[in-house]
């Protein structure tokens, strides 16, 4: 049996009156999950514990079968793992994300991206960091855009932090981070905003009419979590497709194959199609096939309803109608399609409400086939929730037929 797991992360959101009352979900052109939806089974997934943050790390972590409360140790360490960074065990890792603070007295937090700003000229820019304000208990490491790593040796982890995709548009005075350890977090920061202030990438952008990289935010810390490899707790070979280092290092964590993609990029503009040839080319070999696509999530955290239904249904066309195409030489398979979490754009972040799921098996008796299309509105009338979410691996996997019977009846 094959299994493809497509992502789309933070597919999922509320219902918008300019949508006439739709998600972007509903809203958007979707014929091949609305396929796999009206032919498979729907319904709802939990993946966000009670108490815990509702990120993609805690999400992610438990749509691939694992138990959040008892392995999450915050985003910092699975980026670690990806990038190649071996922690012992007193280190602690941070997200560090080059962001956009205006000049006001009072900064505000006007881009968590600074303005998407490419891989290269990020790299330049945590090199020099790197140089000017890091050291032998400080390291920093250039990831992807403007996602990259902090590591603070013999570090303190229970420092209270707020992500920067939630303060967008705020001032981050009051979301700077607390606690002990916090001094020296909220002095790199101070010093990485004073030397970013005349840095030669940040006057290259500022000519092209582009959002300068004006400081570091510290965030996700936590030390290297325990988890058990996939293939001993399924008996299956996995692979993982992402552009982003968090998906990958929890891919690194359970055992699977980071299989790259050229031209992913994390983004709107990242290669769909290629991510979908890749997963069939790696299902000769392997038994389950993980892609994840992060542009739905960013165009929710820009608030871009317009840009969400363009994501969703590139996301639908090019991966999902390319892999439902190609994965019928392959079979028998089964193959699901998800939102990790929702991240509305009305909030431009992440909540932790339970996400549509659907899955399609080349089998015919492990499908409800009710014939009723992909979407939120949809997945809550199938009354199908698979809560913990952790559960949903382990029920895609060994016991779907029961599940899909069990709730047929």
């Amino acid at each position: 049996m094959k299994h493809v797991i497509l992502l789309g992360d933070g597919m999922a959101d509320f219902t918008l009156d300019v949508l006439g009352g739709k998600t972007p979900l509903e809203y958007a052109h979707t014929p091949h999950m609305d396929r796999i939806a009206a032919e498979g089974t729907q319904g709802l997934i939990d993946t966000i514990p009670e108490g815990l943050p509702p990120g993609s790390d805690v999400a992610n972590l438990a749509v691939l079968g694992y138990d959040p409360r008892g392995c999450y140790t915050g985003r910092g360490p699975l980026e670690a793992a990806n990038m190649g960074i071996t922690l012992s065990p007193e280190d602690v890792a941070f997200r560090c994300n080059l962001v956009t603070l205006d000049n006001s007295a009072e900064p505000v937090m006007e881009d968590f991206t600074a303005g998407h700003i490419s891989s290269n000229e990020a790299k330049r820019i945590i090199k020099d960091l790197a140089n000017e304000i890091g050291s032998e208990t400080f390291s920093f490491y250039p990831g992807v855009g403007y996602r990259h790593l902090l590591v603070w040796k013999g570090g303190e982890s229970e420092i209270q932090v707020t992500p920067p995709h939630d303060i967008t548009g705020k001032a981050v005075a009051p979301y700077l981070p607390q606690g002990q350890g916090a001094d020296q977090i909220n002095r790199l920061m101070n010093l990485s905003r004073e030397f970013l202030v005349n840095h030669p990438v940040n006057k290259e952008r500022k000519e092209r009419g582009l959002k300068p990289a004006t400081s570091i935010w510290l965030w996700g810390q936590g030390r290297a979590p325990q988890i058990r490899k996939m293939v001993e707790r399924f008996q299956i070979r996995g692979g993982v497709i992402s552009a982003v280092d968090l998906l990958n290092g929890i891919g690194v964590y359970a055992g699977m194959e980071i299989l790259a993609v050229d031209g992913a990029t994390g983004y709107t503009d990242t290669n769909y199609r290629g991510k979908a040839e890749r997963a069939l080319s790696a299902l000769k070999d392997l038994d389950l096939v993980f892609v994840h696509v992060e542009a739905p999530d960013e165009m929710g955290h820009e608030g871009n309803v317009e840009g969400k239904i363009k994501a969703i249904e590139d996301f639908d066309e090019k991966v999902v109608g390319t892999v439902l195409q190609g994965v019928k030489h392959l079979e028998p398979f089964r193959i699901a399609v998800l939102s990790d979490h929702p991240t509305p754009v009305i909030l431009k972040t992440h909540v932790g409400d339970p996400s549509p799921f659907a899955v399609l098996s080349s089998l015919k008796n492990e499908n409800q086939s009710r014939g009723i299309g992909f979407g939120e509105g949809a997945a809550i009338k199938a009354s199908n929730l698979i809560s913990p979410g952790y559960l949903f691996m382990e029920t895609l996997i060994g016991n779907w037929r029961s599940f899909v019977e069990k709730n047929t009846r």
